[in-house]
């Protein structure tokens, strides 16, 4: 879950200014938590508490206002509102806590699409948190980068074939999961470790959030994450995000809780 964490506050300052370039700064001054954060902490909670995905996104999504989408900010405060067939990425970069609570392909496949049709019933919003859930398990079972993208080829039919070279030429700004998953899935793939996994991201444009996000939770799993980035990420979470996601990630309160 951290990674997805630390993908989101790297990427969030080039969102809507892309860096098509592996060479920056990780962390700067106004690299913060987005969206992305809130609703995969949000997850977690579900998950730790009554698995009420619906009941945590609303309530996170009321009380930390962010960069949500207009149909997901105009759901989150509408309580009679239903799914929206929405084949978002959203699906995705919210999903990773489930393959970190669970175990079993079985599980996580279901509990992957529970949190998806909240929201994202469209076949391809299932699919892409389905996806994501899926790589990191993989990941966690000690399945090779090369392995997973097989694998998740296999399974979904996402072509995930071309190289970051190529996609960082025509890659442009898209929301969905269909044009979010296969790419994260690539930067992960040609990655040495977990921070050039997030600098391949950063590196192909695009939802750059979203598409860290997506990477680095795959990304942890497969490499861990370095002391030092772990570090800079707890700090720029406000407290009780960060209480929740120590919670979660440890098993206990966090430190001064």
């Amino acid at each position: 879950m951290l990674g997805a964490i630390i993908g989101d506050i790297v990427g969030s300052i080039y969102e809507f200014n892309n860096h098509r370039s592996k060479d920056f700064e990780l962390f700067q001054q106004h690299s913060r938590f987005t969206d992305d954060t809130i609703l995969t902490i949000a997850t977690a909670d579900a998950l730790m508490t009554d698995q009420d995905f619906a009941g945590k996104y609303r309530s996170y999504g009321r009380k930390y206002p962010s960069s949500y989408g207009s149909m997901f900010k105009q759901w989150i405060h509408d309580d009679s509102k239903g799914p929206y067939n929405s084949f978002g990425n959203g699906s995705a970069m919210r999903v990773s806590p489930v393959a970190w609570a669970f175990d079993t392909e079985e599980e996580v496949l279901a509990m992957a699409e529970a949190t998806a049709i909240v929201t994202h019933d469209h076949p391809e919003g299932i699919k892409g948190a389905q996806a994501t859930a899926l790589a990191i398990l993989w990941a966690r079972h000690g399945k090779t980068p090369n392995q997973i993208v097989s694998d998740i080829e296999t399974t979904f039919g996402y072509d995930i074939s071309t190289p970051i070279d190529e996609i960082r030429e025509f890659y442009e700004f898209d929301v969905t999961c269909q044009g979010t998953v296969p790419e994260a899935l690539r930067c992960f793939v040609e990655a040495e470790d977990f921070e050039d996994a997030i600098r391949n991201a950063i590196s192909i444009g695009g939802d750059s959030d979203t598409l860290a996000a997506i990477t680095g939770s795959i990304a942890e799993a497969t490499w861990g994450v370095p002391e030092e980035i772990k570090v800079e990420a707890w700090a720029r979470l406000e407290d009780g995000l960060f209480e929740t996601c120590h919670a979660f990630s440890y098993g206990k309160p966090a430190p001064g809780s």
